[in-house]
Formats: structure tokens, sequence, C-alpha cells
């Protein structure tokens, strides 16, 4: 598999990543031992860039991880987010005492000495940002993590203020054929900067990847249950789109969550830098689609079909 460029450092990465949080059960019943055959079916297939988060699992997917890559540190790139954690009725994200905790906290658990990226999982609007960048950036200056990252939140104006303390080499958010709003500045702000952009739930949370035929389809259990593109009405509205992409994923050859996440690739003519998807595994079956985005060429032509039948905005939610 081809590497891309990490941002503005001299890292490379695969053109596609594994999002760790459905390792943890987030979206129901899961196997730890496929888990962790999942990566290391990604590991030789040439994935190299995992996402994880200190709040997946109360810790869990860290060590998930940690029993996963154990002696093969050298060959993946760890993205790790800070979470979250609630005190005195508020969610604490970006102090500096938060952020030392959740570096320190997750080295230990994945069994590592130094994080790839830390990123923080949504930029506290509570406090400037300079002082967040800045406990980050302390990180790095005493070994903890190479670089830095910022998920959820951010504005241009935020991002400029961020780069001003800090090189941040990437920014995550949702984005998916459902999800648009990143076109409107984010991926300009990425552009700006040379920072990659990282799309988490790019197949709109498992609706794109074929999961669902029906709201009834999903478990009791599932988070998925309150998102409104999940509701009854909404959902059915949604899985028309999904058929309609089904019939140009047909004559590809491959299936509907393929070509979803090889649209989101070619987003990057829209910054000239890497946009990578972080599709959430956790199993072999789904990696296995999911990879295949990484070899799938769409034409000009391909990218207005696909755009005709999911335009922004199309999406009930």
């Amino acid at each position: 598999m081809n590497r891309v460029k990490f941002g503005p450092t001299n890292l490379m990465v695969s053109p596609i990543g594994v999002g760790c949080m459905s390792m943890s059960g987030c979206y129901g019943a899961q196997d730890d031992a496929e888990c962790i055959a999942t990566i290391h079916e990604a590991i030789g297939l040439g994935i190299n860039l995992f996402d994880t988060s200190s709040n997946y699992g109360e810790g869990h997917n860290h060590e998930l991880i940690g029993k996963a890559i154990k002696g093969r540190r050298d060959e993946v790139v760890i993205h790790s987010k800070l979470g979250t954690v609630h005190k005195d009725g508020k969610s604490v994200a970006g102090t500096p005492e938060h952020i030392r905790a959740s570096t320190e906290g997750g080295l230990k658990r994945l069994g590592i000495d130094c994080m790839d990226v830390i990123c923080i999982s949504r930029i506290d609007l509570s406090l400037p940002v300079e002082e967040q960048v800045g406990a980050m950036a302390q990180m790095v200056k005493e070994g903890k993590t190479r670089h830095i990252a910022i998920s959820k939140m951010a504005t241009p104006e935020l991002l400029d203020r961020a780069w001003k303390v800090h090189p941040v080499i990437a920014l995550q958010d949702e984005y998916s054929l459902f999800v648009r709003e990143p076109e409107d500045e984010l991926l300009g702000a990425c552009k700006t900067h040379g920072m990659a952009f990282m799309a988490f739930a790019p197949l709109g949370r498992g609706i794109l990847a074929g999961l669902f035929n029906s709201a009834s389809d999903m478990a009791k259990d599932d988070r998925r249950a309150k998102d409104g593109r999940y509701t009854k009405g909404n959902m059915e509205h949604n899985l028309a789109i999904v058929a309609n992409l089904q019939r140009i994923a047909k004559e590809k050859g491959v299936a509907v969550a393929t070509l979803a996440l090889a649209w989101v690739m070619h987003q990057s003519r829209r910054t000239g830098g890497a946009v990578i998807p972080i599709p959430s595994n956790n199993n072999r079956r789904h990696l296995r689609e999911n990879i295949a985005a990484a070899s799938l060429t769409l034409s000009a032509d391909d990218m207005a079909r696909i755009e005709a039948v999911c335009p922004a905005g199309a999406v009930a939610a």
C-alpha cells in the first residue's frame, strides 16, 4: 500500500487508517480476539495508522491495541485522542492536568514510551486554545508524544491561533458523503496550514457500510439509535440513497463502503494534502472492504455521479 505525508511531518502513513472505537463495545458486542486479529491483518495489508482514545472502553481500547502491537511498535503510527472527563458537572477536555494525565495514562496502557500523535478530543471553548495547545506542546517537549492534533470544535480562526503556539499536524472531524460540513471551511484551513484531515465516521456511522436495512436491524444498546439519521422515516430516506450508491458500486465491482471511502480519499484534491478516512473496524471482513478503497480510482465523472446521487444536504437527519 502506498503512503501519504501526514501533514507537515516526516511521518508517512497509509491513505486509510483503522478507527478502533468499535473494538471497545460502543456499537454493541465485540470480540477481543477478533479485534486483535483485525489489527494484525491491517498491519499485514499495509495499514499503519490507528486511531484510538483514552475514552474508548474506559481504557480497554488502549490495552487491546497494546496487546496487538507488542513487538511491532515500529510498524504502526498511534494517533490517540485525549478524551474527556466529567468534573463538577462539566465535561473537561483541555486542561493541562487532563492532557497530562490522559497522555501518561495512555502510554502506560498501550505499553509504549511515546505517542506518535496526541489529539485533543474537542477544543474546550471555556479555555483559551493557546493554553490547550501549550499543554500538548509540553508533552512534545517531554518526549511523551512526537506531534499534536485537534479533533472537533475547530474553526479556521482557532486553528490560526493554535498554530502560533505549536504546529498542529492534523484535524479530525466527522466527514462522509452524508456529512459535508467540513467542506465549507475546515478543508480549506487544512490546506492553509499543510495539515492532514482525518475523517471519522466516513461511512455515516455504518449506514454507508450497508449494515442496516431498517431501523429494526439495530441492537437496543447501539448508541446510533439516538442519531437522527437512524430514526424511523429518516432511515428509510437515507437507505434509498445508499441503494442508489450501491448501483454505482456494483458497476465498479466493489462494496458500497469501498466506494464511499474512496470518495473521501479523493477529497485530497480539495486540500492539496491527505484526507484520510478512519472507518471503525472490529472484524476482518469489514477491514478488507475498507482497504479496497485505497486501490479504487474514481474519475471526475465518477465523482460527479456519486455526488449527484448524494449531494450535500440530501441526507435526512
